[in-house]
Order: C-alpha cells, then structure tokens, then sequence
C-alpha cells in the first residue's frame, strides 16, 4: 500500500473481512441500515438531494449512496476497501440502483483531479477510522463546490463515549464486532469544527445520535455525548 495513502491497513482488512454482510440487515451493520433513514432524512431537510451531484466518503456497502442515488440524487461512492465496493456495485446491479457509482480511490486522490465538483459530499462513520481525520476534513472541502454541504458523523470522545461506544456496543450489547473502534481516534465536536473551520467549511448544525438498547431504537436529539453528526457549509465564491 502506498505509504502516503491515509488508511490504516488494519482498519481496511477488518471491514473486508465482513463485506459480504453488508446488505443484511441482522448482520454486524444492523445499526447502519437502522440509522440510515436517520441520516438520511436530516441531510434532506437541510438540502434536498433531488439532481444533486453528491459524493458519499468511505461509502462501504454504499447504504447511505443507494439511498441517496434513490432520491434523486447523482451519487459517488468512494472507498479504499474493494471487498465492500464490489459488495455495493453488485447491490446496485441486483437493486437497480439509478444514478450510483463506485470508485476506489482516496479523498485526498479524488480532491486533486475533482476539486470544486460536488454540491453536497457526505462522510460518515469514516473519520474514526484514518490516521489523520483533518486531512480528509480538507479534502472534502477542495471537492464541494461554494455554497455546497459537507456532512460528517463520527464519535465523541469521553468517558461516557467509551462507556457506551466500546464498552456497551461491543462487548456487552454486541451491536458491533469487537475491535470495530479506537477510542484513541475518536474526536470531540470541538475539534472536528476546528478541523472544519480550517478548511473553509463553516458549521450549520449538530445533531446526536441515540440509541435505547431495550427498545432497540434510535433517533437524533441535542446530546452529542457519544454519537454525532456535523452539518457544514463551504462559504460562496
């Protein structure tokens, strides 16, 4: 691998390694399939994704670019792992997913030959997993265009956050496979938006992300303690 590339191996090999799970939605990504509506429907409120060209950042299966490219939007889905992109190509075939593509290719690569390209990228549940989140934070600003939306999500990190995060998700409810995070790269809110604000993205909204392990659901609120999405906007030309 290229040694400049901003991916952690270990991090890659862990989710090829359950790349054919995908798209179950009992499997070790039940929690993405039922956050997705989440996600989904708070990126439409703040922009509507109908006719959008829109790039999906660590897209994995493509849960969140299938669902996307359904509401009208024209997607890209971008990742380093090609277990997981030939998982969401054969998705979209079976699916007949309008408007989807799939690339393997780094942030960083795609902001060098597409800068100024997208009018909304998302990248979630991705930042917790590279080297240097700030590095991928810019890129995704040189690839949307003025004015356009850069959403992440990613963890907090506290002693509440690995209580619930590592603790709770992985060893004791089983939400998760063991391993899946470090609570060493999580990033508190503060330093995603400084990450941000440096990069010429401007902060719109925060939103939490909860779950009640009894009920089995979830739904966003205020508390952005452990689970949290980041809205921004790249100031006009």
């Amino acid at each position: 691998m290229d040694k400049t590339l901003n991916a952690d191996p270990a991090e890659l090999a862990k989710f090829s390694e359950l790349a054919h799970r995908w798209w179950d939605p009992e499997s070790e990504f039940r929690p993405l399939h039922q956050i997705n509506p989440l996600r989904l429907e708070w990126i439409e409120t703040l922009t509507p994704l109908k006719d959008k060209t829109v790039l999906d950042v660590g897209c994995g299966g493509g849960i969140l670019s299938d669902a996307m490219a359904r509401k009208g939007a024209h997607v890209l889905g971008i990742d380093l792992s090609s277990k997981a992109l030939k998982v969401a190509q054969l998705h979209a075939l079976e699916a007949e997913t309008p408007r989807v593509r799939y690339r393997e290719v780094s942030t960083e690569q795609l902001a060098l030959e597409q800068p100024g390209q997208y009018d909304v990228v998302t990248c979630m549940e991705m930042l917790e997993h590279v080297p240097d989140p700030a590095s991928v934070v810019r890129a995704c600003a040189t690839l949307v265009k003025p004015g356009g939306w850069v959403f992440f999500s990613t963890l907090n990190r506290n002693p509440k956050s690995f209580l619930f995060a590592i603790v709770g998700a992985e060893y004791v409810l089983n939400l998760l496979p063991k391993g899946t995070h470090e609570y060493a790269k999580f990033i508190r809110p503060s330093e995603l938006v400084g990450h941000c604000r440096a990069a010429g993205l401007q902060a719109q909204a925060m939103r939490g992300l909860q779950y009640n392990p009894l009920s089995r659901r979830y739904w966003l609120n205020a508390d952005t303690s452990v689970n949290y999405l980041v809205a921004t906007q790249k100031a006009e030309a």
